[in-house]
């Protein structure tokens, strides 16, 4: 058990795939650096590798050097897997091959972000509870139907664990480094990043990051939460104020007065953006997109989609690099 006290170092390998999400590699990475330094010894070890031993490009276009190539006849405690953009791309038979070898020789095996997707297509999560990024969860579950797939921030389900992108992970360390070394060292951790906001797995996977106006307007937080849950099957602002507990006048002010925008305009635009996202990361048929997005047909979304990103659905897609 890795999410276990211990005060054995733990050994790491990180495996980076091209795309990967720079915010993701250092919320896996750094709070075992930072464990390190608040312990006073190697707690954790880690290096860091490529399928091929190249140099992965993050999604910014940053090069991360990297130790070498995996090895998949190395043992290690920890193998983390970091991917983003395009990861099933990169689920040919040879890398499932030395996945599914790693895993035989780790006493865990971890995905960040997109890098669940590769894990299933390995067969490694099958029979076990995963997450991935919020936006390809409904994908995720039906491409993987012996997965119990979870909306949460992070899953643990030893020997794998699974979470769904940048603060998940860091969340997830984070409780690693509670289980290892206890809650004083999380703590102390996390207050290096000046962070608080620690979250538990069973969080789940928020849309819109809400930040202070979940404090100081819980009204316009938990409207926006009902949205999100809404997407393809939209309610009338009616609707969501008598959940919210006020008059729809009163959540017209409130949305002006927090977010400057009317509550219709704002679920408008949060479901062009859930299309958007599907034209450009997808090839669903328009039709399913405007579904999914809860737009009654192909014409009314094509109409929204031009008046708020300038072209309409079939030529944003034609454009996407």
């Amino acid at each position: 058990m890795i999410f276990a006290h211990s005060d054995a170092p733990l050994n790491v390998t990180l495996l980076l795939f091209p795309g990967l999400s720079l915010l993701s590699l250092a919320a896996t990475l750094d709070p075992m650096r930072g464990a390190n330094r608040v312990l006073g010894r190697p707690a954790y070890c880690w290096k860091l590798t490529s399928i091929d031993g190249k140099t992965p490009v993050a999604s910014c276009g940053l090069p991360i050097p990297v130790d070498g190539a995996f090895d998949s006849t190395e043992r290690q405690d920890a193998l983390i897997l970091i991917a983003a953009f395009e990861a099933v791309r990169y689920g040919t038979p040879p890398v499932l091959r030395l996945l599914r070898a790693g895993a035989k020789r780790s006493a865990i095996v971890g995905g960040v972000e997109s890098a669940p997707w590769l894990m299933g297509m390995a067969g490694l999560l099958d029979g076990r509870r995963a997450t991935t990024h919020w936006e390809d969860l409904e994908d995720f579950a039906a491409r993987f139907p012996n997965v119990d797939v979870q909306p949460d921030r992070f899953v643990v389900d030893e020997p794998v664990f699974t979470t769904g992108g940048a603060t998940p992970a860091l969340d997830c360390l984070l409780s690693l480094i509670r289980a290892r070394n206890g809650y004083s060292a999380a703590l102390d951790v996390a207050s290096l990043y000046i962070y608080e906001e620690v979250r538990t797995g069973s969080d789940a996977q928020p849309i819109v990051s809400l930040g202070r106006i979940r404090k100081h307007e819980p009204r316009v937080a938990e409207a926006i939460r009902i949205m999100e849950t809404h997407i393809d099957r939209p309610l009338t602002i009616a609707a969501i104020a008598r959940r919210v507990g006020v008059s729809t006048r009163a959540l017209e002010t409130l949305f002006l007065k927090i977010v400057d925008a009317s509550p219709g305009t704002y679920f408008v635009a949060l479901r062009l953006n859930a299309a958007r996202r599907l034209v450009l990361d997808t090839n669903l048929p328009i039709a399913e997109v405007a579904d999914r997005s809860g737009f009654s047909a192909i014409a009314s979304l094509s109409r929204a989609f031009r008046r708020q990103f300038g072209a309409p659905p079939s030529a944003a897609r034609r454009s996407r690099v």
